[in-house]
């Protein structure tokens, strides 16, 4: 059995061992970089670094302490572009989905075979898995479409001339609301997330469709 000085990351993750690497964490900012290196990405004998073994193990904690501390990056790929919440859901680990979740994992990454995280839990017949990625899918499109609406009204310089004071009150007071609907539905289901933003998407629509015309003092001026 290795000593404390002697364990790596890898080992930690494989041994659930949190104190272990926070332990190594810390001294990996005054370590010799080339060793600081090796500890830190250390690989299986099938390619796999700490992260990834600790998204297959479930280690949540693990995972957090990696992220957070910079060690590793959650939206990594493999050379078949497995993402860390493609290996979560394929060995049906829930609650490690949802620490990858709240670190800002990408829904998106596809492998090989063109697969989102989702779609590699129904294949491996993780329900509880699949259910709850499209979930929070749904929820994570609706806030960032409130977000992406709330940064271009509040961008001077691309709604000057094409937006009034009442199409941006329109944008504010909905988005708010969304906001406040999320935050005060408890059982909302993935189904009811897809049906909010299309709410939201048709009330908007014919505001956000002045973004696309032409200001109408540079109109005239083309026209003189």
């Amino acid at each position: 059995m290795r000593s404390a000085e002697e364990k790596t990351v890898l080992l930690c993750a494989l041994d659930d061992d949190l104190e272990g690497l926070k332990g190594i964490l810390e001294r990996t900012f005054t370590d010799d970089a080339a060793q600081s290196e090796n500890i830190l990405w250390e690989k299986d004998e099938v390619g796999r670094n700490a992260l990834f073994a600790a998204c297959m193990m479930g280690r949540s904690a693990i995972v957090r302490e990696l992220v957070q501390n910079g060690a590793a990056d959650v939206n990594e790929l493999t050379a078949r572009g497995y993402s860390p919440l493609h290996c979560s859901a394929m060995w049906g680990q829930l609650d490690t989905l949802k620490t990858l979740v709240e670190l800002n994992a990408d829904f998106q990454a596809i492998n090989f075979r063109g697969e989102k995280a989702v779609d590699v839990a129904r294949r491996y017949d993780k329900l509880d898995c699949a259910e709850y990625l499209a979930w929070a899918e749904a929820k994570q499109n609706l806030q960032a479409f409130i977000q992406e609406v709330r940064a271009i009204v509040a961008d001077q310089e691309k709604v000057q001339g094409k937006l009034n004071k009442e199409d941006k009150n329109i944008c504010i007071n909905t988005c708010s609301a969304k906001s406040d609907w999320i935050n005060n539905t408890r059982t909302a289901t993935a189904q009811d997330f897809i049906e909010q933003k299309k709410l939201l998407e048709d009330v908007l629509a014919p505001v956000l469709l002045k973004l696309n015309a032409q200001p109408e003092a540079s109109m005239k001026t083309r026209k003189n």
